[in-house]
């Protein structure tokens, strides 16, 4: 630079905001987090109102940038940078903040807007639109009388979408009012079980009515929101990569929450309460687990509600509801038989109860359908599922793009003959 100046070289022309946006690969926002974090320079040049950048400076981040979320090799695990949750030692965070303790608390919808933003916002309501509701109940009331939950609630998502003109923003003010919005919809969306309940602002009273007969006390309500509020984030599961894949895509957030619906209704995920809810029903019924558990093992099936990947111990989660359950005395019995569960099957293995478990004892104590578990799941997780959006729309568009590893014929290959032709007949 000194060298050109004493040549009486003129400076390079330096990049606007938007170009470097562009060369990231970034919204403009992002660019001003990269300065401040130091990550970037950023001057004011005379006449100019805007910002401006060294190119060379941005063009090193950006190679720093794709190092960093390219995999070491072709088949190295998918690896996502986040701020959201962390898991460790049989312990999980949001921001930083035990998970269980916030829970504990504070409300679901506190806790949502914690993860979404950092910041808490005591009393925070969410309200559902009166355009999304009517068109969410509209498309869901065609479904077929024995649709599911989940085809319900994808149902409405779609349904909300169509309701918002301003779901292309993907600005976070934009999605965070889409989030405030969708969630008190699928809540409402799904039918009432018991026409003599009134519908309250908070999640938890909203969704009772459509989970239970039963008119809940203050103590039940508080235990559903605080099992909302646990299972609202659990780092990158299944459903949370495909809305984070969608969300790469710079799929709007309704979309995305679709994505992670998709994912959640297989058993090996959201689903995989309903399997507990069956399996402890049947032990109560038969007043000992121990023939359960038997019939469970005779057929080569895992013990429903035990063991999780990431913790050695017992779930947090799963430990968190079980207190919560305790001071309930409809829980009782379920409690009971889901204790009987853990301690039979101690004996044998190591395995300890997950939150699958837990949820099974609040939605059979209560009368609540076998999906009622993956219902909870479903609406506690939308909120997580916004937050990983977020958090996307910040990265390169696309990155999550994998390369195939091919282990097909081949080619040149010949091409393929209609069925009942001869081989190298005309046409063929």
């Amino acid at each position: 630079m000194r060298d050109q100046e004493r040549a009486g070289a003129p400076e390079p022309r330096r990049l606007t905001t938007r170009e470097t946006a562009e060369r990231l690969g970034v919204k403009p926002e992002t660019v001003y987090a990269y300065v401040s974090r130091g990550q970037l320079t950023s001057r004011r040049g005379p006449g100019r109102r805007g910002s401006t950048f060294d190119a060379a400076e941005v063009d090193a981040l950006a190679g720093r940038n794709r190092r960093e979320s390219a995999p070491s090799s072709g088949l190295a695990e998918l690896s996502v940078r986040t701020r959201l949750t962390l898991i460790e030692e049989d312990r999980y965070f949001f921001r930083g903040v035990d998970a269980t303790q916030l829970a504990a608390a504070h409300s679901f919808e506190e806790v949502a807007e914690w993860l979404w933003t950092g910041a808490l916002r005591p009393g925070a309501r969410f309200t559902a639109p009166k355009d999304a509701l009517t068109a969410a109940r509209r498309a869901a009331g065609a479904l077929p009388e024995h649709a599911g939950t989940v085809d319900r609630l994808r149902v409405a998502a779609v349904a909300s979408a169509s309701a918002d003109p301003l779901r292309y923003d993907l600005s976070e003010p934009s999605v965070l009012g889409a989030a405030r919005a969708l969630i008190p919809t699928l809540a409402a969306t799904l039918p009432l079980r018991s026409a003599t309940y009134t519908d309250g602002p908070p999640i938890a009273q909203r969704l009772w009515g459509r989970l239970s007969h039963q008119h809940p006390d203050e103590a039940s309500l508080r235990v559903l929101d605080q099992a909302l509020a646990l299972l609202v984030d659990h780092d990158l599961a299944a459903s949370t990569l495909a809305v984070r894949v969608a969300a790469s895509a710079r799929a709007h957030a309704y979309a995305a929450v679709s994505a992670g619906l998709g994912v959640l209704e297989g058993p090996l995920h959201g689903a995989a309460s309903g399997l507990a809810h069956r399996f402890l029903l049947e032990v109560l019924d038969r007043g000992n687990a121990g023939p359960a558990v038997a019939d469970e093992l005779r057929a080569g099936r895992r013990i429903p509600g035990l063991g999780h990947r990431h913790y050695k111990g017992e779930d947090p989660r799963a430990q968190a509801l079980f207190t919560a359950l305790e001071g309930l005395p409809g829980a009782g019995p379920a409690l009971a038989a889901a204790h009987d569960v853990v301690a039979t099957t101690a004996r044998h293995t190591d395995l300890h109860a997950n939150v699958d478990l837990a949820l099974a004892v609040l939605t059979t104590s209560y009368g609540m359908p076998e999906e009622a578990g993956e219902t909870i799941f479903a609406v506690a997780r939308t909120a997580g599922w916004i937050a990983h959006a977020l958090e996307e729309y910040d990265e390169r568009p696309l990155r999550m793009r994998p390369t195939g590893h091919y282990i097909g014929a081949r080619p040149p290959q010949p091409l393929p003959a209609p069925p009942g032709a001869r081989p190298g007949s005309a046409g063929a």
